[in-house]
């Protein structure tokens, strides 16, 4: 059984992927300096729910087989360095969803504004349809248990999101999904403290099937 440890376990995203983690068969642990609601009874009610908040170097130990690192930790996060001394595979949130995707199909939504909405029709049409199907949507919707599913779908639909993948990979996160298909909503100039104007946030865009 694979280890999987997610740094800053309950952001929105991370714990969703967390969650579908542990129900595909992986022992998954975390760590995080605060967790809110939704997301701590969440994942106390499925046993994930750290001990204590706070970060552990300790915790970090050679048998995981990889740590997931999420955008609310810092650079120098005390388990992320202790992760790089042991030479541990670690991975920003969208890398993980890459490696795990990389033999499926992937769609990606990207777009400064709609993506969700756009990403949420795909979904439901897909299920209504009766069809086999992953997917990352960055909001909970009606009538799916969680924000992420992981199986052995051929296909997998992911809301793509410009902004940066994580505090040590500073490339927007749809980059890494390396989508068959994408779709983008429309542009409107965003993150000005990433993309300080309007042709650097527009050529992010221009990259995304690259």
């Amino acid at each position: 059984m694979s280890r999987i440890h997610f740094i800053a376990i309950g952001g929105s995203a991370m714990h969703n992927l967390a969650l579908a983690l542990q129900k595909k068969g992986f022992k998954v642990t975390g760590s995080d300096d605060e967790i809110l609601e939704p997301s701590r009874t969440r994942l106390q009610n499925a046993g994930l729910l750290p001990e204590k908040e706070g970060w552990f170097p300790e915790r970090i130990t050679t048998d995981i087989d990889a740590l997931i690192l999420g955008m609310h930790a810092r650079a120098d996060n005390p388990e992320l360095i202790e992760a790089q001394k042991k030479g541990l595979r670690i991975f920003s949130y969208p890398e993980y969803l890459y490696e795990f995707s990389k033999d499926k199909k992937r769609v990606v939504i990207g777009g400064s504004h709609g993506k969700t909405t756009i990403t949420s029709m795909i979904l439901h049409v897909l299920k209504l349809k009766g069809l086999d199907f992953d997917y990352m949507v960055g909001a909970q919707l009606e009538g799916f248990d969680t924000m992420v599913k992981l199986s052995d779908a051929p296909v997998i639909v992911l809301e793509g999101d410009e902004y940066l993948a994580s505090p040590v990979d500073r490339r927007p996160k749809f980059h890494l999904y390396h989508p068959h298909v994408a779709l983008i909503s429309g542009i409107a100039w965003d993150h000005i403290n990433v993309f300080p104007d309007y042709e650097m946030y527009v050529e992010q865009f221009k990259n995304i099937c690259k």
